[in-house]
């Protein structure tokens, strides 16, 4: 099996991109916190992994790449999407959980609700583990938020004092997408692996679905699978989102990515990007050399390296000069791509459609 295997950078300069609310005990109420991890050599400031796939959603449902939504719906305290994998391409690259409830007001709720005529029906408990894995992006370096005071004073009488943390610093975070896994829907009796019950099951007879018998799966053509898997790396090309953008505007694309389709699941990047003593990224050369020897026969395409001209361009010339003649990476040349950001995902995404095996 093959995996889109990557590693990214997002460049804070001075953002405050996924906060916690109000710090308690802080000077003033209403202070907002960001997010950290506090750990025995400083303080680590961090995105979720849970804000970067709303981050991930909302750029793909507002793209022009066709993607295809799937509904929410709500009762009480819990909410879900329709969860069929089948018509909705976040059901299926991003997974879901429905349990539905069979409580008697639960159960006239769902059947009195005009909103939910389209809603798919639903038998029984079903999961689907997303095929699309990203870690917590986090400091590459522990900073020091900084405190910032404010007031509002557009108005007549005392003015009203607000605060909240920023920082500056660079954030690394890893993903991984389970080709495969794309666009195929196990009804395995197993907790974790029933995508399909009864009723999608049905669904995916009608629309003529690959049945795969051994596996107790349904898939799509490989056309579709193949859309849906390219509109995903469209979107992380043009990802937007963030908090406090109207104070920090932070442009949340990565700066840096390196990405490339790998067999197996364990992530083969993940150690080339560090910090300096100073707390400066660092490209390590030598862990990137590593891990083409050690894995190399496992890389099933390019090597792609997205760069934006401008962000670390000591440390890319470091790279640049490595892939010449004598360098540390001089054998490994041809198959390492250096472009922008946007320009290696759509290499990546040239490549998947050139190769569609790879999702077999």
């Amino acid at each position: 099996m093959a995996f889109v295997t990557g590693l990214l950078l997002i460049d804070a300069p001075a953002s405050a991109l996924n906060n916690l609310g109000s710090i308690p005990g802080a000077r003033t109420d209403n202070t907002v916190g960001v997010k950290v991890i506090r750990a025995k050599d400083g303080i680590y400031p961090y995105v979720s992994a849970q804000a970067f796939r709303y981050w991930l959603r909302a750029t793909l449902e507002n793209g022009a790449w066709g993607w295809e939504k799937a509904p929410i719906y709500r009762e009480k305290k819990v909410a879900y999407t329709d969860a069929n994998p089948i018509l909705y391409w976040d059901d299926d690259l991003l997974g879901y959980m429905r349990a539905p409830s069979k409580k008697t007001d639960a159960v006239e709720a769902r059947a009195t609700d005009e909103s939910r005529a389209a809603e798919t029906p639903t038998t029984d408990t079903i999961t689907r583990v997303s095929p699309f894995r990203v870690s917590t992006l986090v400091s590459l370096a522990p900073v020091s938020p900084t405190e910032d005071f404010g007031v509002m004073s557009r108005h007549e009488g005392d003015p009203v004092p607000h605060e909240h943390q920023f920082y500056r610093t660079t954030l690394k975070g890893l993903y991984s997408l389970d080709l495969h896994a794309c666009g195929t829907f196990s009804y395995r009796q197993k907790t974790g692996f029933r995508n399909l019950d009864d009723t999608r099951i049905e669904l995916a007879k009608e629309k003529g679905l690959e049945h795969l018998e051994a596996e107790k799966s349904y898939r799509l053509t490989q056309t579709e699978r193949l859309e849906r898997v390219c509109a995903l790396f469209e979107g992380m090309a043009h990802l937007e989102g963030g908090a406090k953008q109207t104070l920090h505007y932070t442009d949340v694309t990565p700066a840096l990515t390196v990405v490339a389709v790998t067999r197996g699941g364990n992530h083969i990047f993940g150690h080339m990007v560090g910090a300096t003593g100073r707390g400066l990224p660092e490209l390590k050369l030598d862990a990137l050399r590593e891990a083409l020897v050690v894995f190399g026969e496992e890389l099933v395409s390019p090597v792609y390296i997205g760069w934006v001209s401008g962000y670390l361009d000591e440390e890319r010339a470091k790279v640049e000069a490595a892939l010449q003649s004598g360098g540390v990476l001089a054998e490994f040349a041809e198959k390492i791509v250096i472009a922008h950001p946007r320009e290696a995902y759509q290499q990546l995404i040239e490549g998947l459609r050139a190769h569609p095996q790879w999702l077999d």
